[in-house]
């Protein structure tokens, strides 16, 4: 999709399941199952879906996905279905892992750090090796000290292959990892959880990672319970999801299930809803019109 300057694309890596009521913590199951219906598990049904930006001199990825590297019982627990291989994550759209420059991860959680290394011979390597990942001092720090709740999200061999081959960025704080792209600081989530902010020729967007993780979560205080902050959340959503209807931007769900990617209107009420763009737009040829 044409945005300014940019071509934006979205590669869903993978479909997979999560419990529905750990997805919308507090929130009552006679609520939240009527926008995402669960299964027998009390799991419902989400997907990984990475954005590319392509600058025109650089080819930035937001986030990886969960990668193959799950036993059976993994697979089955969360349902996990592949849609692309490692070795070639970005064949459907003509290139190849190694055209990517950057990585940007919002977190070092597996369904969003997984697909950062593969297995050759082996051995863990980079999954795109030319490429430099930018990832928070403070997420890295926390994911090589996470406490006992914290342990089932992060595995070491989803990054530490990544710092052993030099290939980590570590950042602190906001930061702009090319021109028109940033990393924001949000927290909520995880302590040093960021969000991509891009902008181009007057048009902006946001990939929001796992502060706004599908749609049915644009309500501010349908936060998850997977959240470390969940009360920072809520006011981090307000705060973002505001300047996204004021100004129109693009905002981007990085686990919703439909069309990923549309705008946010808020209401006299105080409400916030989601128009999403039309499905041809995640065809490589589409182009976007605020």
């Amino acid at each position: 999709m044409q945005f300014g300057k940019f071509r934006l694309s979205i590669i869903r890596e993978c479909n997979f399941k999560l419990d529905g009521g750990a997805m919308f913590g507090v929130v009552p199951k006679t609520l939240w199952s009527k926008v995402s219906p669960s299964d027998e598990l009390n799991r419902i049904p989400l997907s990984c879906n990475l954005l590319l930006i392509d600058t025109g001199s650089k080819k930035v990825l937001v986030e990886t996905g969960m990668g193959t590297r799950w036993d059976k019982k993994e697979t089955d627990r969360y349902e996990v279905e592949t849609l692309v291989s490692p070795e070639n994550v970005l064949a459907p759209l003509g290139l190849t892992n190694a055209d990517v420059d950057a990585v940007i991860i919002s977190h070092l959680h597996f369904d969003h750090a997984g697909g950062a290394c593969r297995l050759v011979d082996g051995k863990l390597v980079p999954t795109f090796p030319r490429a430099k990942y930018f990832v928070q001092k403070g997420e890295l720090h926390l994911a090589h000290n996470v406490n006992a709740r914290g342990t089932g999200s992060y595995r070491k061999d989803d990054f530490m292959p990544l710092v052993e081959h030099g290939v980590i960025t570590v950042i602190n704080g906001d930061t702009e990892i090319v021109p028109g792209v940033f990393a924001k600081v949000t927290g909520g989530h995880t302590s040093h959880h960021q969000v991509v902010y891009f902008e181009s020729e007057g048009k902006k967007g946001v990939y929001f990672a796992d502060i706004i993780p599908t749609k049915s979560h644009i309500s501010p205080p349908w936060v998850m319970g997977y959240d470390h902050f969940p009360l920072e959340s809520c006011d981090v959503k307000s705060n973002w999801l505001t300047k996204a209807a004021k100004e129109k931007w693009l905002v981007v769900f990085d686990h919703e299930k439909g069309v990923p990617w549309g705008h946010v209107s808020l209401d006299e009420k105080g409400k916030f809803d989601f128009q999403a763009l039309p499905a041809a737009t995640l065809s490589s040829d589409a182009v976007f019109s605020s």
